[in-house]
């Protein structure tokens, strides 16, 4: 954006914030004009749920694209014969500390599946800090994340002793997936993690970038035009962009309606009809 500011006249400045929840609040405020949002709180937010409840529905929130997917992540001791979610039960499982996200998620899981924790031989609660320490000493079978990949915490699992990534699949996934647009179906890419060569099929939330109504169209435009048309540039910013696709970040994750700056980008770019 800024290498083309003698063009569009816009300038783009970039801040560290708290998070999603900081963002969407901020973008209310008007505070911020763009931030990053994982696809769930995109969800809530517009439609005034979960921690947006008290402050009701944000109708003016619009959505620009998605980006990389955080997938849930399941990874499991080697040895104990564990490559598929369903393989998990009777098993010594971390599912995740009280008031977590991995838990959040493990326990929606957990409800699609039609199971609960006492399907679990042991259920585990250790700090995400501690969940790798806790499966190479041979604690737990498996511990979860929810987290974009490449992963330190997930990298640290899997060099410290000999695991697998788990396959998290199946006809209640995929109704999870169908029912809820802030989840996403997300491949882990095989040859990622020690020992893991193969891709590894999961689902979860997507981080994505938000604006507000506000937002004048040819601003939201001109952004989403240098993120685009220099997607190979973006893509090699950071690992988490590596395998980003047009036709995904257009659709996937993104709950709150289109920005029309950002429709208008993608129906020239032959990416929405």
């Amino acid at each position: 954006m800024n290498r083309e500011r003698s063009r569009h006249g816009i300038r783009c400045g970039v801040e560290s914030t708290g998070g999603s929840i900081f963002n969407i609040n901020a973008l209310r405020s008007g505070e911020l004009e763009f931030g990053i949002a994982q696809s769930d709180w995109q969800h809530h937010a517009f439609n005034g749920a979960s921690r947006f409840e008290e402050g009701g529905a944000f109708e003016d929130l619009r959505a620009v694209f998605s980006l990389h997917p955080e997938p849930f992540t399941v990874v499991a001791r080697a040895d104990a014969g564990v490559t598929e979610f369903e393989y998990l039960r009777g098993k010594r499982v971390n599912v995740g500390n009280p008031g977590s996200g991995q838990r959040a998620t493990m326990d929606v899981v957990l409800e699609a599946m039609g199971w609960t924790t006492a399907d679990f031989s042991v259920t585990a609660e250790p700090p995400p800090a501690e969940q790798a320490l806790a499966l190479c000493d041979n604690n737990v079978d498996a511990i979860v994340y929810t987290v974009g990949h490449p992963s330190g915490a997930i990298q640290e699992a899997t060099t410290a002793c000999d695991t697998v990534l788990v396959n998290v699949t199946g006809e209640a996934i995929d109704a999870l997936v169908d029912a809820n647009s802030f989840y996403r179906v997300a491949t882990i890419p095989g040859g990622m993690c020690r020992g893991n060569a193969e891709d590894v099929t999961t689902f979860g939330v997507g981080a994505t970038f938000v604006t507000f109504a506000a937002v004048p169209d040819d601003v939201v435009y001109e952004v989403v035009k240098a993120i685009f048309e220099n997607l190979d540039q973006f893509r090699g910013l950071h690992p988490a962009l590596a395998y980003l696709d047009p036709a995904e970040m257009v659709a996937d994750g993104n709950s709150a309606p289109l920005h029309p700056g950002a429709e208008r980008f993608f129906r020239e770019a032959g990416l929405l009809d």
